[in-house]
């Protein structure tokens, strides 16, 4: 199987002069959410945003750069978010970045599936593009 990677990035907005521009990965296997999620973050946060269609695409972007924060759908095809999650913390290289979970299902913290997973926050979609920026910042107790 020939899994096609496309590399989307988008250019931050002018952060105030001293302000780190956070750099952000977004898992999801949804071309709209990514979409969403690069207006939401690198648009209206100022955030660099590094996109990945599937949960491998996502691990290798993770191991070949640093993030300040992953975004991770929870329903994927082939490896799911939980999967993902779990293969992320298990590894050095990528087992520091805070993980905030993107989901449709909104008791997904009390699943069984999620025992042993480490994660920062749950943002139910559809989310509001407007205001995800801020979601993030507070699930990570980021400045706004």
């Amino acid at each position: 199987m020939t899994v096609d990677y496309l590399h989307i990035e988008t250019a931050p907005a002018a952060a105030p002069v001293g302000t780190p521009v956070r750099k952000i990965l977004v898992i999801d296997d949804s071309a709209l959410i990514r979409e969403a999620a690069k207006i939401a973050l690198g648009t209206i946060g100022g955030w660099r945003t590094v996109v990945a269609s599937c949960g491998e695409e996502g691990i290798e972007r993770a191991m070949a750069e640093r993030f300040d924060a992953i975004l991770l759908d929870v329903e994927m095809p082939g490896m799911d978010g939980i999967s993902v999650a779990k293969r992320l913390h298990a590894t050095p290289a990528t087992s520091t970045p805070p993980i905030v979970l993107l989901t449709a299902h909104e008791q997904i913290e009390d699943s069984a599936r999620m025992r042993g997973v480490s994660i920062a926050g749950v943002i139910v979609k559809p989310f509001d593009v407007s205001d995800l920026a801020r979601q993030v910042a507070t699930l990570l107790r980021w400045p706004a």
